[in-house]
Formats: structure tokens, C-alpha cells, sequence
């Protein structure tokens, strides 16, 4: 079994790779990145991508995927429970993910429909792997709403309609330059919920 990081806290070479390939489809999407270029972004030498990826792009790309889908969970999970309101944590990751935008110079967008886009129905293991990931996601959202009281069936809605419309005002905002896509799907998608709540 591959460690995850070195004794010396520093990152393994399995996840040098994976954090290269997940960085690199997120800004030029599956497509646009090699296998070469990943490995000179890891620091890793192609040998070394091939034997921790030996199914070449498409392993590192569904690698890619569900390290973009930990992260965002993650990330989700903690704004979900710190505010009180989810009308308010929702508002609030609208606004998180506007300020990575921005201080990525509008270059990163969504980890996992970045690198997924275009290839999902050529590549199915691709196209399964981003639909775990957002499904993943939806769930956080709903398993929130059903915590303060909202009717199952519609937290399940509005889980899909949340991660629907922050993917989509993700787009639109990159292409843009500008975080008003985001700051409106914010501020309606907490209004949706308001309407929901017990």
C-alpha cells in the first residue's frame, strides 16, 4: 500500500501526481492535459505516473475527480455546520467558491466537471465518477435541510437544485470574470430554502 505522505510530512509521489492532475484538469480540462505534463508538474518521472496510474489519463482523471469531491465535501460539510441557517451556509459557499475564483485569477473552476466535461459519454468511468461526486454533494445538502426540519422529498430537491445552480453559476461567473452569477445564485437559492423551512 502507497503511503499518502513521506515521513517527512511531505506529500507522497502518488499524491504529487494526483494533486498535479487534478490541478491541471482543472484549468485545462481533460482534453487539454497530458500525461507528461503531469508528471513534470508532480516532479515525478513518467515511469513513476505510469506505475502508481498504469491505466494511464483516464486513472489519473477518475483520480482527479474524487480528489476534487473530497475537498469540496469537505469544504461543503464545514460551512454546512458552522452556520445555524442553511439559507446562510449555502449564501456563504456561493461566496467561498466566488472568492477562489477570483483569487485564482477566474483560472479554477469546478475540479470535477472541469476535467469531466466533453469526455463523460466517450469515457463512462469518467462520467460515473463526477455523478458520484455530485451526488455526494447533494446529499451533504440535504442531509442538512432534513436536520432542521425540512421534509425529506424536498430536501432532496433542493439538494439537487443547490449543487445544480452553484455548478452553473460557477460557469458563468468564470467566463465572466465576475462573482455576480454566484452572489445572485446565493442569495435566491437562500431564499428557495427560506420558503422550506419548518
Amino acid at each position: 500500500m502507497t503511503k499518502a505522505a513521506a515521513p517527512d510530512g511531505a506529500p507522497g509521489t502518488r499524491e504529487r501526481i494526483v494533486a498535479a492532475a487534478s490541478h491541471l484538469m482543472q484549468r485545462r480540462g481533460y482534453d487539454g492535459t497530458g500525461v507528461k505534463q503531469i508528471s513534470v508538474e508532480a516532479g515525478a518521472t513518467l515511469g513513476s505516473v505510469y506505475h502508481f496510474f498504469p491505466g494511464g489519463k483516464k486513472e489519473l482523471a477518475i483520480a482527479a475527480i474524487e480528489r476534487g469531491d473530497r475537498e469540496f465535501a469537505e469544504e461543503l460539510e464545514r460551512i454546512l455546520a458552522a452556520e445555524e441557517d442553511p439559507a446562510a451556509a449555502v449564501e456563504e459557499c456561493a461566496r467561498v467558491i466566488a472568492d477562489g475564483l477570483r483569487d485564482s485569477d477566474w483560472a479554477d473552476g469546478c475540479p470535477v466537471t472541469s476535467t469531466a466535461l466533453g469526455v463523460a459519454v466517450g469515457v463512462p468511468e469518467i462520467g460515473r465518477a463526477a455523478d458520484a461526486a455530485l451526488a455526494r454533494w447533494r446529499a451533504l445538502v440535504a442531509e442538512r435541510l432534513i436536520a432542521v426540519g425540512v421534509a425529506e422529498d424536498d430536501a432532496h430537491d433542493l439538494g439537487y437544485t443547490v449543487i445544480s445552480t452553484l455548478e452553473g453559476a460557477e460557469t458563468a461567473a468564470q467566463l465572466a470574470r465576475d462573482s455576480t452569477p454566484l452572489r445572485i445564485a446565493g442569495r435566491h437559492l437562500a431564499r428557495l430554502i427560506r420558503l422550506h423551512l419548518p
